[in-house]
């Protein structure tokens, strides 16, 4: 059972919506919600270059600006937090070092990390809508991350509709299985457990495997086999016909489903996949 989950708070619209995602999770689920403000004092207030002679009190007066901004802009969304939480309970944290570090030592202490999809979390934009401090968490964290995309691109998400599991019968997909059946962050949702396999019957047997491991934790859980030979692009389309309310899945390094990180169909997935993503390595 979820008991406690943080959030990774920032300005973007992906983080805005993965702050909606957060409270209304913690509401549900009864878990502790802790609210993570992300300064990056490294890279603003203590950022070092080589500088021309005299150009020392410059390079100081910048760095001030940009450690100013990031208290404002941490600020903002701080209160935009507290307005959208109400009367729910939560706690707050203050995280000054570089994201990937502080979010992994802070997500160690917690169930869940809640994060937007295109966070920037006080650097640069992301070139492409997603942020690079997600690879680091899914290489380095010691917890399963959810992924939420700008509400924009969840016009055709069902907050209602099944959980949908990306399953290849690896590691990866065992762990992440395993804990989306031990913390239920879809409640008692619904799941169908996708594989997509050249052999369609061999697809068939291992979703019907993680479909009975699910089961067994009183989930109501159905089997979907396919064949096929781009399994990013087949769960894909089954989520636009299926419109679920979270995907889990794993998160690999290899061929296949086992692409999905950190490969060219893992970052395709992440960042198409037009609702939440519970991940895990």
């Amino acid at each position: 059972m979820l008991r406690s989950i943080l959030l990774a708070l920032d300005d973007t619209p992906g983080a805005a919506t993965a702050r909606d995602v957060a409270i209304a999770l913690a509401r549900c689920s009864g878990a502790r919600l802790t609210a993570a403000s992300v300064l990056d004092l490294p890279h603003t207030r203590d950022a070092v270059e080589a500088v021309p002679p005299g150009a020392s009190a410059f390079l100081e007066r910048r760095n001030e600006a940009l450690a100013r901004r990031a208290e404002e802009e941490a600020g903002a969304a701080l209160a935009a937090f507290i307005a959208a939480a109400g009367d729910l309970p939560f706690a707050t944290l203050r995280l000054e070092d570089a994201p990937e570090p502080a979010l992994q030592k802070a997500g160690a202490r917690h169930d869940l990390l809640v994060i937007g999809r295109d966070s920037t979390l006080g650097q640069e934009a992301n070139e492409d809508g997603l942020a690079p401090v997600i690879e680091h968490l899914l290489h380095r964290g010691a917890r399963p991350l959810l992924v939420v995309p700008p509400r924009a691109e969840m016009a055709d998400h069902d907050p209602d509709g099944p959980v949908l599991v990306g399953y290849d019968g690896s590691l990866p997909a065992m762990r992440a299985l395993q804990l989306f059946a031990l913390l239920r962050p879809a409640g008692e949702a619904p799941v169908t457990v996708f594989t997509s396999d050249e052999d369609r019957p061999h697809a068939q047997a291992l979703a019907g495997e993680a479909a009975e491991y699910l089961r067994g934790h009183g989930l109501a859980a159905t089997p979907l086999g396919v064949a096929g030979e781009r399994p990013a692009d087949l769960l894909l389309a089954e989520a636009a016909s299926a419109r679920p309310r979270l995907v889990v899945m794993g998160a690999y390094e290899t061929s296949g489903l086992r692409s999905f990180l950190l490969g060219s169909a893992t970052r395709k997935l992440l960042r198409e996949l037009a609702c939440p993503v519970f991940v895990h390595r």
